[in-house]
């Protein structure tokens, strides 16, 4: 009999792989019993892009319109979406050891940035601060991915997949860059993952002190 598949819930977004495309692939993870996905729906997908910055809310509310204009278009965009998070979780998991999980990237990549042709830009945030972003003039749907696609490329650019982890948890799935000095970084975050794994281990410790056998000396 199978198992039954893991629950689905929807808590609010985390960003902590420290890279764009890297929290990308984390919107599908496994921590615990549970399963998260961002992108359970276009709409989902754009809020994701939004809070990560990857969108801001003018064309956020632009392609909103566009997808009640073009569902099977917004469909079709959310279905290449998680087809291109898949390649990408095989090129966090494998790429620096696996030649095969980088060319499908690379592939993947290229596919899309084929897709859609736009300008880039600078942007002043509201908090003062500037961001690049993408405006496309081809595919919009598949211009949403742009941001992502070009945060993966500039990993696979600049040589940084050795530095590319997956969680040490054993029941957790997300992934990050390890920007560590020593390359030491072994948990997506010490509140959660980091915590759990320091206190099973004193937990381990307690049960084999409590199990070690007390030695009496010998009689005289």
């Amino acid at each position: 009999m199978s198992a039954s598949p893991l629950p689905i819930a929807r808590p609010p977004f985390a960003f902590i792989g420290e890279r764009l495309w890297l929290d990308f692939v984390n919107t599908d993870a496994t921590r615990g019993k549970v399963r998260t996905d961002a992108l359970l729906s276009f709409d989902s997908y754009l809020r994701w892009l939004e809070a990560a910055g990857a969108l801001d809310s003018e064309r956020a509310m632009t392609m909103r319109r566009r997808a009640l204009e073009q569902p099977a278009g917004a469909t079709a965009a959310l279905v290449e979406a998680r087809r291109t998070r898949a390649i990408l979780r095989q090129l966090a998991e494998r790429g620096f050891r696996a030649e095969r999980a980088r060319s499908d990237a690379v592939a993947e990549l290229n596919r899309i940035l084929g897709r859609s042709a736009g300008t880039r830009r600078l942007e002043i945030r509201r908090d003062g601060s500037i961001a690049r972003t993408f405006v496309p003039v081809g595919d919009a749907f598949t211009g949403l991915l742009i941001p992502i696609v070009e945060s993966a490329a500039d990993t696979l650019v600049l040589d940084e997949l050795p530095r590319v982890r997956r969680c040490a948890g054993s029941d957790c799935s997300r992934v990050f860059h390890d920007a560590t000095r020593n390359g030491a970084r072994r948990w997506c975050d010490m509140s959660g993952c980091g915590n759990r794994a320091k206190a099973a281990r004193h937990r381990a410790r307690t049960a084999g002190a409590r199990r070690e056998p007390v030695s009496s000396s010998d009689p005289d």
